[in-house]
């Protein structure tokens, strides 16, 4: 539920207010959802465990979820104008695809579609999250519930699709993630030993970075004021560099507050999206915010809860052990 939920609700793209005025519209639509992001999230956690591979394989596989669903379902990749695109229809658009809006989109898909659920259900239930929780026969049923709704979707609802070309090059790209998803060594990505140099609110701060740019990229295709190359090397350029920050001073001492940090950052930046932009064309959105807001002071809750030592009468350790 957080994987649908956080890309559609919390950012206005599914407007929770058409619960009211066409909730079998709404209810149909955020179903399809739950079996799009809901599948695509489990599955790839699923690989991760599995093959014991770790976040690179998470962002890789999220990546390649990204491209099936904006190229292959809905092809936003190839869609000039309209909703959602907008003046990304056209920024950045070369040979039939819109690379900027591409490149946004895949790095959101991988983070907050994927990864970020994956980052919260592994901090709230850690004592589960390098198990298995799907038997070989979910796994069947949701890849073919994930496939169908992907390739039916998009060859029987959405126009403007690829060409031959723009589809051999993306199911290539997809190919190539799923393949250095395997490689990927487990501890790519993990943090170095020692104690995290990072205090929360810078790690906020790291987290929010994603979407800021993604704001950027927005503003510079409405307004033309830089080109779009400069800004797909700045997404490029400040994910990177995000993530070797989180690798130099973050630590595994305490890493479950830090990922909170991260993650609470992440959405914090949606929260004020939704504050300061879509309140007014998406009525009920605060709602959605108020209750994340409050399923992160509960995880907040139950992370210094588990992070505080059991206090232990004086002499206890001196009783003897209970009989059967």
């Amino acid at each position: 539920m957080l994987a649908p939920s956080i890309p559609e609700l919390l950012t206005g793209s599914t407007p929770v207010s058409e619960l009211i005025v066409n909730p079998i519209g709404f209810l149909v639509g955020f179903a399809l959802d739950v079996v799009l992001y809901g599948s695509g999230a489990l599955l790839i956690r699923e690989f991760s465990v599995f093959f014991r591979k770790g976040w690179a394989s998470v962002l890789l596989l999220g990546g390649a979820y990204g491209i099936a669903e904006e190229g292959f379902e809905v092809h936003t990749f190839f869609q000039t104008s309209g909703s959602p695109v907008g003046a990304l229809g056209s920024y950045g658009h070369l040979f039939g695809v819109n690379w900027m809006w591409s490149l946004s989109l895949t790095v959101f898909h991988a983070t907050y579609s994927i990864a970020l659920p994956i980052l919260l259900v592994r901090l709230w239930f850690p004592d589960v999250k390098d198990q298995r929780w799907l038997s070989r026969r979910t796994v069947t049923l949701l890849s073919v519930a994930y496939a169908s709704e992907v390739v039916g979707f998009g060859a029987f609802v959405v126009g403007h699709g690829p060409s031959p070309a723009a589809l051999a090059f993306f199911v290539g790209v997809v190919a190539v993630l799923i393949v250095l998803a395997l490689w990927a060594p487990r501890d790519l990505l993990w943090p170095r030993d020692g104690p995290r140099r990072l205090g929360s609110r810078t790690l906020g701060g790291l987290g929010a970075v994603e979407f800021l740019v993604y704001f950027a990229v927005l503003l510079a295709a409405s307004t033309r004021a830089v080109p779009a190359v400069v800004m797909a090397v700045l997404v490029v350029v400040a994910n990177g560099l995000v993530v070797l920050v989180l690798l130099r001073f973050v630590g595994r001492d305490d890493l479950e507050r830090a990922e909170f940090s991260f993650a609470v950052g992440m959405l914090s930046i949606l929260f004020a999206w939704d504050v300061l932009i879509e309140f007014i064309a998406v009525p009920g959105i605060l709602a959605v915010s108020a209750l994340f807001v409050y399923l992160l002071v509960r995880l907040d809750r139950t992370l210094k809860a588990r992070a505080t030592p059991v206090a232990v009468p004086w002499g206890a350790s001196l009783l003897p052990p209970a009989g059967p």
